[in-house]
């Protein structure tokens, strides 16, 4: 069974870094894209990043510059360092696989405040 689970976030003042790591199991992880996602209070869910087996990264523009997705194939994590973080960055982000369907972690709170 494909498990995966996302820690890191919290409260973050304008400017702010964090990492959210995302640990999976149950799957052959070093085969499948991987993928962030947020969804903030209200709106749906919006594409953040992807990272490829081959380790081509993907940007949505709202974070292109500022956040950097990451992979360790070895330990079955996927990163995400997110930098000069913005009020607009609050959402749950969550981790999703694609393996045979869509698999999701249940999300970790970000927000951005002063």
């Amino acid at each position: 069974q494909v498990q995966l689970v996302e820690s890191g976030g919290g409260l973050v003042q304008p400017g702010g870094s964090l990492r959210l790591s995302c640990a999976a199991s149950g799957i052959a992880f070093g085969r499948y894209d991987m993928h962030w996602y947020r969804q903030a209070p209200a709106r749906q869910r919006e594409f953040v990043a992807t990272i490829t087996t081959g380790g081509i990264t993907i940007y949505a523009d709202s974070v292109k510059g500022r956040f950097t997705i990451s992979r360790d194939n070895a330990e079955k994590m996927v990163y995400l360092q997110m930098n000069s973080l913005k009020p607009e960055d609050t959402a749950v982000y969550y981790c999703k696989v694609f393996a045979g369907r869509d698999t999701w972690g249940q999300g970790t709170q970000v927000t951005v405040s002063s």
